[in-house]
């Protein structure tokens, strides 16, 4: 008999259907979704409640997933336990896929795409999820500068890759003057363009290659000299040293606190940085705009941001 009922306990246990590993998972109904855009979220197994969200944004003629995946965003998650929501553009939005960060329809607060991303960070808190950053390449780094000036009491900080700065351009003309060769304002008028808010602003770190020739280095300035306005801090560095062998800036508040900083990757084109590999700080795989310069962008802002602990 007890033969008997350990064939029928394997059986039982073989017939069992295997809980499904995680996965990249559309999310509906996250909200009105005024800019139309789709929410993907990945969230990895035994995720404890209150852990933090990253926003990761894709760039043009990119897809959600393959972005998620190919910045290591999504290895990371797993990693660290944390969620990770990917918003996607849809063609019908714009040919190219690009976040439309030039169009006032939807970079104001309440409105367009703006509003859609809020909603979906919205829906990750709703779901459980705790502080939230914001990070994106190119058109996705152009619309982390949008959600980070427009809802500063979402974000804690956020990454900006071979981005622009908050309200560069109001049209897809301006668009292209903004990207190159860039506006060069002082920090007062950048920070004029942002929305009023009481504080605190979102710490942001700011990587850009010096061999972009899509959207022009100079941005990177315009983007440090937009925020350390905001925080009250002089447009030049508090200290200087190196990650991954790269010139790294860091600007710090009155309490001593980096709240800006730069990482400047002499010689890359337009894209973003990635490491390859199974070492601590690698992450990533090399594509079209994901590019192996042996360091990490998604690595490092999560250390930025303690994402580790």
């Amino acid at each position: 008999m007890s033969i008997v009922l350990a064939l029928l306990a394997g059986l039982l246990v073989g017939t069992t259907p295997a809980r499904a590993a995680a996965a990249i998972s559309q999310v509906t109904g996250f909200g009105t979704n005024p800019g139309a855009l789709k929410m993907y979220r990945y969230q990895p197994d035994g995720l404890p409640a209150g852990r933090p969200v990253v926003v990761a944004m894709h760039g043009c003629t990119q897809t959600a997933a393959a972005y998620g995946t190919g910045t290591g965003w999504v290895h990371l998650a797993d990693r660290w336990k944390f969620t990770v929501v990917l918003p996607e553009q849809q063609q019908a939005n714009n040919l190219n896929r690009c976040f439309n960060w030039f169009q006032p329809t939807d970079t104001t607060r309440g409105r367009g795409e703006a509003e859609s991303i809020a909603q979906m960070v919205r829906r990750a808190k709703a779901d459980g999820a705790g502080t939230a950053y914001a990070t994106g390449l190119s058109g996705g780094g152009a619309m982390t500068s949008v959600v980070l000036a427009t809802y500063p009491d979402l974000f804690a900080g956020g990454g900006i890759v071979a981005g622009l700065p908050f309200g560069c351009a109001t049209s897809v003309v301006d668009a292209f003057s903004c990207m190159n060769p860039g506006k060069d304002l002082t920090p007062a008028q950048w920070a004029a363009k942002v929305p009023a808010h009481p504080g605190p602003w979102p710490t942001v770190s700011v990587w850009h290659g010096t061999a972009d020739h899509t959207v022009a280095p100079l941005n990177q300035q315009e983007i440090v000299d937009q925020w350390t306005a905001l925080h009250g801090i002089p447009p030049t560095p508090s200290f200087t040293d190196a990650v991954g062998g790269f010139p790294h800036a860091g600007y710090r508040d009155t309490s001593g606190r980096t709240v800006v900083e730069t990482h400047t990757i002499t010689g890359m084109g337009h894209g973003q940085p990635v490491d390859p590999g199974t070492g601590t700080g690698q992450c990533g795989t090399a594509g079209a705009y994901i590019l192996d310069v042996n360091v990490c962008a998604a690595y490092r802002m999560g250390l930025s941001w303690g994402l580790d602990t």
